[in-house]
């Protein structure tokens, strides 16, 4: 088996093997707009004998993070032939991704999963969660906040990237865990004119309010979906909603992405207005260089630790670091006595501060030697909004 680059040729091919792996078909017109990812990306294949057995696409991006932004390897289109599996294909095509990463000086790597337990092994942990709301619209959305009343425009599909980026851009200041966007991100999967998963729906509209926005598709059943909404402010997002629910014609709102700590729920006036129809994991964060990570973050307090890492996929990553946190954050080597032994993967999970360093050493993930450590930890690491990604990839 030959680990190598894919050309540029055999993109289809790529495409060919991930509608085999997850059982979908591909027209031939589809090609284009399904292989844009792979076209786009640092491509990894696995050949055996000229055949494509495996792949794996990189796409170089900026993640946000606690505090700024960070280079990450964006992992799509990864599959193996069936014929190919459980013959380490796919190890070799992630451990060669790892070091592709950190010679780019990328210091994480992130993909969505379609089974989460397959990277766990690899060191990708769970780090941001969504949900899926559905609103009644069948009578008056009533608001306990009230909607900042700047007024609302439509922008043509065109000019959408242009308008709504700045905003985008902004709200990831105070919420880690999205991307950053370009013209071509933004028209090939947030403003895409045809959504060939949900058949029926329009194009997209694009609504603007000064601290906000909202896309979104509606249906001839009366629906309105919700596909990409972002607000500064509390009286923005009430605005947004507000026009959403007064939309002619319609009866629901489907909103199948929100953060966990979405503000609707506790808006509405009638919380039986709004129901929480899933809570699904999201983003799976892999730290390639653990120090690098770690100090490109900002922390919420002020403290210091030995952290113990368990990391057999990338050497370097294995041992003791001191960790100080704090407006001058550092991590070297120690041979100090750990406060704290974790696997990479749950180093990750936490990293973005959605999910509870203290829950795992409840159910004995993580070992805590010196007492309230992790609590100490979990108050470092603490953001005050839940991380949240935008974009499916």
């Amino acid at each position: 088996m030959e680990i190598r680059e894919v050309p540029e040729g055999d993109v289809d091919q790529m495409v060919d093997l991930a509608a085999l792996v997850f059982h979908q078909r591909i027209e031939k017109d589809e090609y284009d707009r399904v292989a844009w990812p792979a076209r786009r990306a640092e491509r990894l294949g696995a050949y055996d004998d000229g055949v494509l057995a495996g792949q794996l696409a990189s796409l170089p991006a900026r993640l946000a993070v606690p505090g700024g932004f960070l280079d990450c390897s964006a992992v799509t289109f990864v599959g193996v032939l069936p014929t190919h599996r459980r013959r380490g294909v796919l190890t070799s095509m992630i451990d060669r991704m790892h070091a592709d990463a950190i010679a780019a000086g990328r210091p994480v790597a992130a993909l969505w999963a379609s089974q989460g337990l397959i990277y766990g092994r690899y060191g990708f942990g769970l780090a941001t969660r969504a949900i899926s709301m559905e609103i009644d619209t069948t009578r008056p959305l009533d608001l306990r906040t009230t909607p900042d009343p700047a007024p609302l425009r439509l922008v043509d599909l065109a000019s959408a990237p242009e308008v709504l980026d700045p905003i985008y851009t902004r709200a990831l200041s105070s919420r880690p865990g999205g991307l950053l966007r370009d013209p071509e991100w933004w028209a090939q999967i947030v403003l895409e004119p045809v959504d060939h998963e949900a058949p029926g729906y329009t194009e997209p509209r694009a609504v603007v309010h000064p601290a906000g926005y909202a896309v979104y598709r509606t249906h001839p059943d009366r629906t309105v979906m919700v596909i990409d909404f972002v607000a500064e402010t509390p009286q923005a997002e009430a605005a947004l909603w507000r026009y959403l629910a007064s939309i002619d014609l319609t009866s629901r709102i489907k909103a199948p992405g929100r953060p966990v700590d979405d503000l609707l729920p506790h808006m509405a006036a009638d919380p039986d207005q709004v129901a929480i129809k899933g809570d699904y994991g999201a983003l799976w964060l892999r730290l390639v260089d653990v120090p690098a990570a770690l100090r490109a973050r900002s922390w919420a307090a002020g403290d210091a630790f030995v952290l113990e890492v368990r990391d057999p996929r990338i050497p370097a990553n294995e041992g003791r670091w001191r960790l100080k946190t704090g407006s001058a954050p550092s991590c070297d080597r120690t041979a100090d006595s750990p406060d704290l032994t974790l696997s990479a993967a749950d180093l990750a999970a936490v990293y973005l501060g959605g999910t509870r360093l203290t829950a795992l050493v409840r159910v004995g993930a993580v070992t805590e030697h010196t007492p309230s450590a992790a609590t100490r930890l979990e108050a470092a690491l603490a953001v005050p909004l839940a991380p949240f990604i935008h974009d499916d990839f």
